[in-house]
């Protein structure tokens, strides 16, 4: 494996996605090749119109480049995807600080 890790993440999602990014390429789904082409579109398209900030913008760029990729090869279908983050969202707007957030899927 020759996936280079970001230099430091803001938040834990972001340590999450890349290494849930990373695991899926060992498993698989991808290669890492396939990745960084996919990626490399995403963050051309989105720095089209404006400068990146290479932060939340970047990891945002990895989100949509892993959902897409999962989309294609059917792993995870965008109507199951949005289902799950709908989940996700409605879970953690209702939990109570402090509690584990445990959404309905």
């Amino acid at each position: 494996m020759t996936s280079p890790a970001p230099s430091s993440f803001s938040d834990p999602w972001q340590a999450e996605l890349f290494a849930l990014t990373v695991a899926l390429s060992d498993a698989g789904q991808f290669t890492w090749h396939a990745w960084t082409e996919a990626f490399g579109a995403t963050l051309r398209r989105h720095g089209a119109n404006r400068m990146l900030d290479g932060g939340e913008d970047y990891f945002a760029a990895w989100l949509e480049t892993l959902e897409t990729l999962l989309a294609t090869s059917g792993a995870a279908p965008s109507a199951e995807a949005a289902q799950a983050r709908a989940a996700w969202e409605r879970a953690y707007l209702t939990t109570p600080h402090g509690q584990p957030v445990r959404p309905d899927l």
